[in-house]
C-alpha cells in the first residue's frame, strides 16, 4: 500500500526534472543543461537526476521530447481556437506561423533553432527523439491546413521547410519580427499553390 504513494512521488519528481531540463533547453540551449543546473531548477537533490537518468544524454533526450510536445501542444491549441472555413492565403499563413512558431520574439526562437542544429551535430539521442516526434509535428501542420481549407494545395513538409528557412534567415539577420517574415513567405507559398481553390 505504501509503494503507490512512493511511486507517485518518484514519478512527480522525475517529471519535475524533465520539465526543468526542457525549460533550460528552451531558454539557453544544451550548454547549460547539466545534472546540477537541472536539479537546482527542479528543486531536487543532485542525486535525483542521476538516479532517474543514467547519463546526461538521456536526460537531455527526455527534456527535448517534452519541449517538442510543448511545441505541438501550442500548435494544437492555436488550431483548435480557430474557426474552420475557407481562409485566404494571408489568413491561413498567419495561423500556420502562430501554430508552428511558439514564440513571437527572437530570443526563444533562436534557442529553438540552436537546439535543432546542435542535436544533429553533438547529441544523437536528442536527434533520434526529434526524428521520432516529427510525424506528430507534421500532423499538427496538416490539422491547420485542414481547418483553413488548404489541404491538398500544399504539404506539411513544405510548410515546415518554409517556416524553418524564414526563421533561420530572420534570426541570422537579427530581424525583430521573425514570425512576420514566416507569415509573408507562407502567404507567397499559398498564393502560388496549385489552382483548385
Amino acid at each position: 500500500m505504501a509503494a503507490e504513494p512512493r511511486q507517485d512521488r518518484g514519478r512527480e519528481r522525475r517529471e519535475r526534472i524533465v520539465a526543468a531540463g526542457a525549460d533550460l533547453l528552451a531558454r539557453e540551449g544544451f550548454g547549460v543543461v547539466s545534472h546540477r543546473t537541472v536539479a537546482e531548477r527542479a528543486g531536487v537533490p543532485l542525486g535525483s537526476t542521476t538516479y532517474y537518468f543514467a547519463s546526461l544524454d538521456e536526460l537531455r533526450a527526455a527534456a527535448a521530447r517534452t519541449l517538442v510536445e510543448r511545441w505541438i501542444a501550442h500548435g494544437t491549441r492555436v488550431t483548435r481556437r480557430a474557426s474552420p472555413g475557407e481562409y485566404t492565403a494571408d489568413a491561413a499563413a498567419r495561423l500556420l506561423a502562430r501554430a508552428i512558431l511558439p514564440a513571437a520574439e527572437p530570443g526563444p526562437l533562436q534557442a529553438q533553432y540552436e537546439l535543432l542544429l546542435a542535436s544533429a551535430r553533438q547529441h544523437p539521442d536528442v536527434s533520434a527523439v526529434l526524428r521520432e516526434m516529427r510525424p506528430h509535428l507534421l500532423r499538427m501542420v496538416d490539422d491547420v491546413l485542414a481547418r483553413t481549407g488548404w489541404t491538398g494545395h500544399v504539404g506539411g513538409e513544405l510548410v515546415l521547410a518554409v517556416v524553418d528557412g524564414a526563421a533561420v534567415g530572420a534570426l541570422s539577420e537579427r530581424r525583430p519580427r521573425v514570425r512576420a517574415v514566416a507569415e509573408a513567405l507562407l502567404t507567397e507559398l499559398l498564393t502560388r499553390a496549385p489552382a483548385g481553390r
